[in-house]
């Protein structure tokens, strides 16, 4: 399990259901051997008040699935930044 091979599953099976509300998710980090990935959502999911679910629910349970040796995914994102946040910590 390698960056690149976590980016191409978000890209083909997380990033579409994302598109949808002009959401995306990048990889900011990935710790190899901690199996530690953190992840940024941008466009329409950055700032949303789903986020947090939308990470919980869909993104980081599809990953484990796919990955399950996956330790940990943190979202990094600051949720306030950006044109328009609705959700701010």
């Amino acid at each position: 399990m390698t960056k690149d091979d976590i980016q191409e599953f978000i890209d083909d099976y997380i990033s579409p259901g994302l598109k949808m509300h002009d959401g995306y998710l990048m990889i900011d980090d990935y710790d190899e051997e901690k199996k530690h990935l953190k992840i940024k959502l941008g466009g329409g999911c950055q700032g949303c008040s789903s986020s947090e679910e939308t990470l919980k629910v869909m993104v980081e349970e599809f990953l484990k699935e796919e990955f399950p040796d996956l330790d940990k995914v943190e979202d990094v994102t600051n949720h306030s930044d950006g044109e328009n946040p609705y959700y701010t910590n």
